[in-house]
């Protein structure tokens, strides 16, 4: 038997944001019992905590989605920190320091929310015109409601497309069929699209972002997508399309609340965070 917490995050209401499995002590475990564990939580991410190979850090972790495992993922970075810290992690040093398949991800304390540093962006800069125009069809938008769109490639493939309103991006009824036509490298030939749109001034949030994933069953909606929205900070903050500091909503149409607050501090680093609360925590067989 090994300690496990379910770990809802992006939110402080429990099961109002996304999930994540988490395994404290993943040492002697295979790829394979890691990958099977993960298929069966049926969440879209587990995570297995281990003791770190790389200097500087205060614990490895092994991020895995169904079928495959992944370098790197926004919502179980935060919400595995959150689960080491309550099982009584200490970090080395000012930072929680999380080795993964991009390298070492800084994590800091935010008063009660926990907020990860963005790694580099992997492809940045606009999209092919023959992807938006698809994109457009796949979203059931016309062309000229995109008005803006760019690479948010942090790991995962994101594209990022922005609509005039939040409005708008509530009312998408994607088709998975036209969007699963394109080539996003992580997840292989499946559609993997970020949208995001303004919210009214005034409003607690400035932005209602939405992430689809287009598979051979259908179209899949995340909750709440960590690296999705560090993407779409580096682009919206380093386009001057949203202000240094914002908070973004995620999950409305889901009926969730997640909330992702953005910024990018004076030495151009951008963090993203959010509020973890602890769902289920006992142990699980291994």
């Amino acid at each position: 038997m090994r300690a496990f917490k379910q770990v809802d995050v992006f939110t402080q209401q429990p099961y109002r944001g996304n999930p994540v499995a988490v395994v404290l002590d993943g040492q002697g475990l295979s790829d394979t019992q890691m990958q099977d564990f993960t298929n069966w939580t049926n969440l879209s991410e587990a995570t297995f905590l281990l003791p770190p190979t790389q200097a500087g850090a205060d614990y490895r972790l092994r991020i895995f989605c169904p079928g495959r495992e992944l370098p790197f993922a926004g919502h179980p970075t935060l919400g595995s920190c959150h689960a080491w810290l309550e099982a009584g992690g200490r970090p080395q040093g000012e930072f929680i320091v999380q080795e993964c398949g991009v390298g070492l991800v800084k994590i800091r304390r935010d008063g009660q929310r926990l907020a990860f540093a963005a790694p580099p962006l992997r492809k940045s800069g606009p999209l092919p015109e023959a992807d938006v125009a698809l994109i457009a069809r796949g979203l059931g938008v016309a062309r000229g409601d995109i008005v803006s769109h760019a690479w948010c490639d942090n790991g995962p493939n994101w594209r990022g497309i922005m609509l005039q309103s939040a409005q708008q991006v509530l009312a998408l009824n994607p088709d998975a069929a036209i969007l699963a036509g394109l080539d996003v490298g992580v997840v292989g030939p499946r559609g993997k699209v970020g949208v995001v749109g303004s919210h009214a001034e005034g409003d607690d949030c400035a932005f209602e972002v939405r992430a689809f994933f287009a598979t051979n069953k259908g179209m899949v909606e995340d909750p709440v997508t960590g690296s999705l929205n560090a993407g779409l900070a580096q682009w919206l903050i380093g386009s001057g399309a949203a202000p240094q500091r914002y908070v973004a909503a995620q999950g409305t149409a889901l009926q969730r609340a997640g909330r992702v607050h953005a910024e990018r501090t004076a030495d151009g680093e951008i963090w993203i965070g959010g509020a973890s609360v602890t769902c289920i925590d006992g142990q699980v067989r291994l």
